[in-house]
């Protein structure tokens, strides 16, 4: 079967986007975020004909989000397969700070409800307006805002993401070999 015309070209502009996306809507899930952008660009792919000469990218975004919030269809036609392989690890330097901070983000998003993470991820990763995140999640803009006032007081009390120098209950750290020698 032949490829629509184009589409080649979006998927290799967008599907790195949509992953990013999909790994904040699910909480660090990369296996799930995965699902989540092939069923997206599945279903991109059906409807192409129909979204290539508009917002594309706004298209699979918002089936990106209805299909996080409507999580419970998709588990059901979901068929996992078994091997006796691990799966692939990335590759490449590892940056712990980064990493670190990533992490607690990502643990910090796991605690909102998945609206609350959908209008997160919607209004300060993607930059969407309160209208354009209303309009994506199919609520009021009331909603939105009062979705988004919620989700930053949890955030804003959240333990994960206190920094380490500025929390008077983190353990103090071990001292360097050249701090021990340096004392001396």
């Amino acid at each position: 079967m032949a490829q629509p015309e184009g589409f080649d070209e979006f998927v290799r502009a967008c599907s790195h986007r949509l992953y990013r996306v999909g790994c904040l809507l699910t909480g660090g899930d990369l296996a799930r975020a995965e699902d989540l952008v092939a069923e997206t660009l599945a279903r991109v792919y059906l409807a192409w004909p129909r979204v290539r000469q508009g917002d594309a990218f706004g298209y699979a975004r918002r089936t990106l989000v209805n299909l996080h919030v409507d999580w419970r269809r998709l588990l059901r036609r979901r068929a996992e397969t078994l091997t006796d392989r691990p799966p692939d690890t990335p590759g490449g330097p590892a940056h712990d700070g980064d990493i670190a901070q990533r992490d607690s983000v990502v643990r910090s998003l796991r605690r909102l409800t998945r609206r609350e993470r959908a209008v997160v991820v919607l209004r300060y990763f993607l930059d969407l307006t309160e209208q354009g995140t209303a309009d994506e999640l199919g609520v009021s803009v009331g909603t939105v805002k009062s979705t988004n006032a919620r989700a930053l007081a949890k955030l804003r009390v959240s333990p994960d993401l206190v920094e380490p120098a500025r929390s008077a209950a983190s353990p103090p750290r071990a001292a360097t070999t050249k701090q021990i020698r340096e004392s001396q």
